[in-house]
């Protein structure tokens, strides 16, 4: 016997009893559960595209995402390595050998 056709539930608890696919999994970009199934597209980030989707018209979502809200593994270093120019392959001077040199001379 239908429900639907006995009961007059036709849009609330009857319906949403039978909702058991997922049309958004988790997206390999951002992390969200926001990647279409069908369409193959994320509509948090919009993974597979190369550009981040963000709009004008939600600043506060640009606000969340935006650069230094993460880890910033590569970034928070370069502040750092731009006062010493860049230098690779070098020994630093010891603090400790430079300050104990300098009060003998």
């Amino acid at each position: 016997c239908d429900l639907a056709s006995s009961a007059k539930m036709t849009k609330g608890t009857y319906s949403f009893g039978r909702r058991h696919n997922k049309t958004h999994t988790g997206c390999v970009r951002c992390g969200r559960r926001s990647f279409h199934n069908q369409k193959k597209l994320c509509g948090a980030c919009g993974y597979p595209f190369a550009k981040i989707r963000k709009y004008g018209w939600s600043v506060k979502a640009i606000r969340r995402k935006t650069t230094g809200t993460g880890r910033m593994r590569h970034m928070r270093h370069l502040p750092r390595r731009f006062k010493n120019g860049f230098r690779e392959g070098t020994q630093a001077i010891s603090k400790k050998r430079a300050t104990t040199a300098a009060p003998a001379s």
